[in-house]
């Protein structure tokens, strides 16, 4: 019996290489690609994949907030978070959200494979340079993610909104009317204490929710 993976990434050149490298595996199947997480979540929802191997930087819809979407709503699909970051904040964002696995992006040759069975037998795969005394020693800091804050909603909204969207295009991308975005809008400067776009665009790269510059 075959694991069933779904591959999200945006870059056609790692993707593609995933797809070759798993699909080399005879305990492996990849059963889609994609490239944003709103795709991810509508396969996901379709396919029912054993396994997600999930980009952290998307536009639209980063690949925490989308492992967040999974997690909620197909418990049974584990993802494995692909990211260029080791920092603390980014791990533990990205297993909150309900990864299982963490790989970095220049470890991903030599480590998904291995994130991928792990996750499937219901154990945690992190990075050979991310240790478990990291995320303890984060957990046991006590520091408050500002992220924390906002809703899912809130956080999406935001996303879309520090890459450029107009209200308008927001509304129609998450279904809302552009009353209700400029809703949220206020809701997330109130929430983060911000008043203005600029740093609005600082907090976003800052904590991760996007990486344009």
């Amino acid at each position: 019996m075959r694991i069933n993976v779904l591959i999200v990434d945006d870059h056609v050149v790692m993707a593609e290489g995933l797809r070759y490298l798993i699909d080399a595996q005879n305990d492996l199947a990849v059963v889609g690609c994609v490239n944003d997480g709103r795709e991810a979540l509508r396969e996901v929802l379709e396919r029912v994949p054993d396994v997600v191997v999930m980009d952290i930087a998307m536009p639209e819809l980063n690949g925490i907030e989308a492992t967040h979407l999974i997690h909620e709503r197909s418990p049974d699909t584990q993802v494995v978070m692909l990211s260029m970051h080791s920092n603390r904040e980014y791990v533990l964002r990205a297993l909150q959200a309900g990864a299982r696995g963490y790989v970095l992006k220049k470890n991903a040759a030599a480590e998904v494979l291995t994130a991928i069975r792990s996750v499937y037998s219901g154990q945690r795969y992190l990075s050979s340079q991310i240790t478990e005394s990291v995320i303890e020693d984060y957990l046991r800091s006590g520091r408050d993610d500002p992220l924390d804050s906002l809703s899912s909603r809130e956080r999406q909204v935001l996303q879309l909104l520090v890459e450029g969207r107009s209200t308008v295009l927001i509304a129609e991308s998450l279904s809302l009317s552009p009353k209700t975005v400029e809703t949220y809008r206020a809701r997330v400067m109130q929430k983060l204490d911000i008043g203005d776009m600029p740093g609005l665009v600082k907090f976003a790269i800052q904590h991760g929710l996007t990486t344009i510059e």
